[in-house]
């Protein structure tokens, strides 16, 4: 389409000068006392125009004669510009291959080629220069040079070169966090992740750092918080991120050292955290250990309170639960059975007589009943339990309660036979 417009521009400038040159017989008159020149009109034109291409194309040439020098420089600033991002590739290159060595030579040649040059002829010296730093340190810390690593890692993050590219700043952090983490150096690894932007801090790699330090700092709240995010974010899969939020929680309930704490932590956690039967288990168990520590009444029947509220939840789906666990409930619920008020005893019953064949739900209401001195139904409950249970610890206290039931009734012989088969249980 280009070609048809300049034909036809062409065209048109052929028929403008043929209308003007054609017919026309001007005469110009030039006066040079005393002589008298007359010249054809067409020829002053073509002369004229012919002069102004020739005074054109003298200015051109002399204005590319004075450009020479300049653009020579130019060719050479571009050849080493060229060269120093080669250089900079290759040290990626190198890198990404395991080579450091040689990824750390083709930095520290990037840089001697950047510094060389002055910075106002490069408009993204600084950029280059700090991916050159960032790689050399990057080769440093596999190198396990911890000194140069952390020289190019501080001129890396020099104010003059952050100021140009700001995200390569931020990823000069994130890789200083990594460091520190790997050197298992915490407090360096928390400087390094405070001096991230707002936003750069909730980004999936900043949080995945956040929850490594957190972990390695034993701030397992924080760490709880930061895999709830990376959840919330789709860093993992579900069942990883259900299975890692698990396992943090699991920590913090266990790190409890009081019962105020225990709570705090339980208030903390979610409701679908609350609703899943581990932790629940877990935290009942925990306020059961930090109860048997203290000798005070009042300790011993918060704990009960605190726990019977927890193990509700879990008592309603007691069929959904597998034998570990229906194992764990039942141990977590034994300490209280002195302190069990009558809507859990209700339930025991009716749970025991809904499932009675289950050895667990057996031994339990079984202890409850001896508990309360009802001996007839403790002792049928216990011995159906001594046939269903496999556990040493359950089956011999159950063994213990029968030996105790039959001292109660007088009947040592049979007293004998129970101890005796608790003495010969091992863990």
């Amino acid at each position: 389409m280009r070609s048809v417009f300049w034909l036809l521009g062409l065209a048109a400038l052929a028929v403008a000068l043929a209308l003007l040159v054609g017919h026309n017989q001007a005469v110009v008159t030039l006066f040079w006392p005393p002589y008298r020149f007359d010249v054809s009109f067409n020829f002053v034109v073509f002369c004229l125009i012919g002069g102004f291409v020739l005074l054109y194309l003298a200015m051109r040439a002399i204005a590319l004669l004075k450009e020479l020098p300049l653009q020579a420089q130019r060719w050479r600033n571009q050849q080493v510009e060229r060269a120093a991002v080669g250089a900079v590739m290759d040290a990626l290159a190198q890198l990404l291959a395991g080579r450091f060595v040689r990824a750390r030579a083709a930095g520290l040649a990037a840089l001697e080629q950047l510094n060389a040059q002055p910075s106002t002829q490069w408009p993204r010296r600084q950029q280059l220069q700090l991916l050159a730093h960032l790689l050399v340190a990057e080769s440093e810390q596999s190198l396990q040079n911890r000194s140069a690593r952390d020289e190019h890692l501080q001129a890396a993050l020099h104010p003059k070169l952050a100021k140009s590219s700001p995200e390569v700043r931020e990823g000069a952090l994130l890789r200083a966090t990594r460091w520190a983490v790997e050197d298992r150096d915490v407090q360096a690894a928390r400087h390094h992740l405070a001096e991230l932007p707002q936003g750069a801090g909730r980004r999936i790699q900043a949080l995945r750092l956040k929850l490594r330090v957190a972990r390695l700092g034993g701030v397992t709240i924080e760490a709880l918080e930061t895999a709830r995010l990376l959840a919330k974010h789709r860093a993992f899969s579900p069942d990883a991120s259900k299975s890692i939020v698990r396992g943090l929680a699991l920590d913090a309930l266990r790190e409890a050292h009081d019962l105020s704490q225990l709570k705090a932590v339980w208030e903390r956690l979610d409701p679908t955290e609350r609703a899943m039967p581990e932790l629940a288990l877990a935290a009942a168990e925990r306020a059961n250990r930090i109860a048997a520590t203290d000798d005070s009444e009042e300790i011993a029947q918060q704990a009960v309170q605190m726990s019977g509220a927890w193990l509700a939840p879990v008592w309603q789906g007691f069929s959904a639960l597998d034998s570990t666990q229906q194992r764990q409930l039942v141990q977590a619920l034994e300490p209280g059975l002195p302190q069990l008020d009558a809507a859990w005893l209700a339930r025991l019953e009716q749970s025991q007589r809904q499932w009675p064949n289950n050895g667990y739900l057996q031994y339990l209401t079984g202890q409850a009943c001896l508990q309360r001195r009802l001996w007839g139904k403790a002792a049928q409950l216990l011995g159906q339990a001594s046939h269903s249970l496999h556990e040493p610890v359950l089956l011999r206290r159950t063994w213990c309660a029968l030996a105790t039931l039959a001292e109660e009734r007088g009947d040592e012989a049979s007293a004998q036979v129970a101890w005796k088969k608790a003495a010969l249980l091992v863990d």
